[in-house]
């Protein structure tokens, strides 16, 4: 069952789109938007979740700057939203997420997060600030400069207390190979489960089948492989 409510962000009303599994819930996960907003995408995320049996969550992050849901061909329009993000509301929407989840009966390991693009890195940021069952981040960057006011995704690796797992195209030159392994190494020497996930016909977003670097036999090997981590780690 899909379903829009709206949850108080420190102050601030902050839809967030919703769907329940049928029967029990293995666990829930928090899906983290690209910088595109919520999306069909994102929305089919939630769905797909859904059917492999957890309930899914998605915060509208953009929601203090119109919430808007922008087309993938017009980067300039993304710009102001992104720049307008920021530690502290990033932090109170994950926060009222996790209460909210608490409410519904599920916190701690039983709580994992997914983000894409952008919510990778929030994904990550998350998996650092909390212990939860899991973090998942497709194509997140941030790996050796930080965004929003947080630390790099390698300066967090010391707090990080979630397993993590991370799925990367080789083709994607926003994010450089070599920074993807600096990370893995280092999450793996700190003893956190780590799972590495690398496409070499993959570019940046090619999971969305809404975007032009889709690319169908990255995205349908990753799917299975991320449920799986979910399972392990949560449900």
């Amino acid at each position: 069952m899909a379903e829009t409510l709206t949850l108080d962000s420190a102050g601030e009303a902050m839809k967030l789109y919703q769907v329940k599994p049928e029967g029990t819930a293995k666990g829930a996960v928090i899906v983290i938007q690209e910088a595109f907003g919520i999306t069909d995408h994102i929305m089919d995320i939630c769905r797909r979740l859904a059917d492999a049996g957890y309930f899914a969550v998605a915060p509208h992050v953009f929601h203090r700057t119109g919430d808007p849901i922008i087309a993938y061909d017009k980067m300039q329009e993304v710009v102001p939203h992104i720049m307008k993000l920021d530690r502290d509301g990033i932090e109170a929407d994950l926060k009222a997420c996790l209460d909210y989840l608490a409410g519904e009966g599920f916190s701690g390991r039983k709580v994992a997060i997914m983000g894409f693009c952008m919510g990778g890195t929030i994904a990550f940021f998350a998996g650092a600030q909390w212990e939860l069952g899991a973090a998942i981040t497709f194509y997140g960057g941030g790996i050796v400069m930080g965004r929003f006011g947080l630390p790099t995704l390698l300066e967090m690796v010391p707090q990080l207390r979630t397993p993590w797992m991370g799925n990367y195209g080789d083709l994607d030159q926003s994010i450089p190979l070599t920074e993807v392994e600096v990370l893995r190494r280092a999450v793996a020497a700190h003893g956190t489960p780590v799972e590495v996930n690398r496409y070499p016909d993959a570019d940046h977003g090619f999971h969305c089948n809404d975007r032009s670097a889709y690319h169908e036999a990255s995205s349908k090997d990753a799917w299975p492989k991320t449920v799986k981590f979910l399972d392990s780690h949560v449900g």
